[in-house]
């Protein structure tokens, strides 16, 4: 097998893949089309039921309450509090103490911009986290709707290590609920707990849930040449993590009893997510809300406060950036919502090397080059093991015409005849395949790695390169990358007789080109590197032969 038909192999597999991964975008099963609808129709909060382990209800008898985050927000500006942190900005409804709007502020929305990154959101892009207590003594269910919560300030802000915004609800009974999120530095995990203080004179039944909400129509970033997953995803004890579109979500209502577990929010480079308790049995749901709106949630086991108590429960709300460290902190397999496939287990491999290279040099660029050199030159046996393999298999190439000559049409014998010539020769026809399979994962692996790290994001590197994680803006890297893997062609002898398969050859550089224009610059870094590495090998490899006296040729 030739080299250039190696790079054929590569190039065919991962344009095919990128190809694959856009029909799936454009022709596969697509979202239902959400219901136009004016701007002041109330539309259900879609609070789960007490009995919801049960039923499995969308929303309580008689709830109908306004939107989450109402559109004429000017109107409603008194009971909107503000909250500011060191990673977070949000904006809390005190109807129902939810979480409508989070920017995070060390996130630029684009590169050199004062705008924070938006994760949750309200208008049309309405993105929320929701949370509360059901049950028939629990604020959130209740016929007269969602609970409206006092503040003691319409505005909070961290002065020191740790910030708690308590929220206030009491009843004419007797019940006293406190809401408090309570926010810690250099943290995108905010602690929201309840406690439930009841004068009643009986019982209080209630039940805590916590859930994510979020137009099924908001626009995506990704494309052919960065494919990304926005939609929900959830985590149980048989299953680390699995995503659960927005289209199953329409199809089929997610129902999951699972000791800890988690449920979330996926886009490119961020999630949101609630962790309960992990040592508890929790429910996993899911709705959709009148074709708009995709619900994913979690209900904690129900909890009753005798007469007289005061009791506190809460779970966690993550919104930020896919930090796998503190992703895995907070709960098993969250840290996988940093998505890499099937490869996950390599790539984080790689992953820990490049950060440790990182550290190092402080520039992801070089740690991007300094990774190449480590992993082209931990396959440097496998690279030697295939040239030298096709070599042998270009210096047969005589021996088995003259086979092709002697047994014509007879497939057996010739099948016999050339498996004997191997033996003989010592030569493996599948020696020239087998170190490109084994190279295949690692490159994949790696190229998710630089997809995917939300580090790599807006991280400068020299020069016009002021972002890895997108296109270099003038093509310099794209065209360099092609003129290396010409130059590779020209370096690598052929025996290709074929004129439709020399044309094919010969123009693999300029197509592979053409589709690097539109990859991220961190990525194409990479094969850059990969290419230049692999003509240095390709004469070292190629001297030994010769000394040895293997004819490259």
């Amino acid at each position: 097998m030739e080299s250039q038909r190696s790079f054929l192999i590569i190039g065919l597999a991962f344009v095919s893949f990128m190809l694959w991964q856009q029909w799936q975008e454009d022709y596969g099963p697509q979202p239902v089309q959400p219901i136009e609808a004016q701007q002041t129709t109330p539309v259900s909060q879609g609070v789960p039921s007490f009995d919801d382990t049960q039923s499995q209800q969308d929303v309580p008898t008689g709830n109908s309450v306004p939107a989450a985050v109402p559109s004429n927000q000017a109107a409603n500006t008194n009971r909107i509090i503000e909250v500011k942190t060191d990673t977070l900005d949000l904006r809390i409804d005190l109807l129902g103490g939810d979480v409508v709007s989070a920017d995070l502020v060390k996130f630029p929305v684009e590169q050199g911009s004062e705008e924070p990154y938006s994760l949750l959101r309200s208008g049309n892009g309405l993105y929320v986290a929701q949370s509360g207590l059901t049950g028939p003594q629990g604020p959130d269910g209740s016929a007269s709707g969602r609970p409206v919560y006092s503040a003691q300030s319409a505005f909070y802000e961290m002065k020191g290590d740790t910030l708690e915004v308590p929220l206030t609800w009491k009843n004419n009974d007797g019940l006293t609920v406190t809401k408090t999120f309570t926010f810690t530095k250099n943290h995108y995990d905010v602690d929201v707990s309840y406690t439930i203080n009841n004068q009643t004179g009986t019982t209080a039944n209630v039940q805590q849930y916590g859930q994510l909400k979020q137009v099924i129509d908001a626009e995506d970033d990704g494309n052919m040449f960065m494919p990304t997953y926005r939609g929900a995803a959830y985590s149980t004890e048989d299953d680390k993590y699995s995503k659960y579109s927005f289209d199953k979500i329409a199809d089929d209502d997610l129902k999951e009893t699972t000791p800890a577990g988690w449920v979330g929010m996926l886009e490119h480079y961020f999630v949101s997510a609630w962790v309960p308790s992990q040592d508890e049995v929790n429910t996993l749901y899911s709705r959709n809300q009148a074709d708009r709106y995709a619900v994913i949630g979690v209900l904690p086991p129900a909890d009753s406060i005798a007469a007289g108590e005061t009791k506190t429960i809460g779970m966690k709300l993550y919104m930020g950036p896919k930090d796998q460290e503190s992703l895995a902190e907070l709960a098993r397999g969250l840290d996988l919502t940093v998505d890499y496939g099937i490869l996950w287990w390599i790539s984080q491999s790689l992953f820990a090397l490049l950060t440790f290279l990182h550290s190092l040099v402080n520039n992801w660029g070089m740690a991007i080059i300094l990774i190449t050199v480590i992993v082209k030159g931990a396959m440097y046996w496998l690279t030697k093991k295939q040239y030298e393999s096709m070599a042998r298999m270009r210096n047969l190439a005589p021996k088995m015409q003259q086979l092709k000559d002697r047994f014509g049409d007879d497939r057996q014998k010739m099948s016999q005849a050339m498996m004997e010539l191997y033996r003989k020769e010592k030569v493996n026809p599948m020696g020239g395949c087998l170190p490109l399979l084994l190279q295949m994962p690692i490159f994949l692996a790696l190229y998710w790695v630089l997809m995917e790290s939300v580090e790599l994001r807006h991280a400068d590197f020299v020069l016009w390169i002021t972002d890895l994680s997108v296109k270099d803006p003038y093509f310099v890297l794209p065209i360099l990358t092609g003129l290396s893997m010409y130059l590779l062609q020209k370096l690598q002898p052929t025996t290709i007789t074929d004129p439709m398969q020399q044309k094919i050859m010969q123009f693999m550089p300029v197509a592979m080109s053409v589709f690097f224009l539109w990859f991220p610059a961190g990525l194409v870094l990479y094969w850059l590197v990969s290419n230049v590495i692999t003509l240095v090998q390709a004469k070292m490899i190629y001297a030994s032969m010769e000394k040895r006296g293997i004819s490259s040729k």
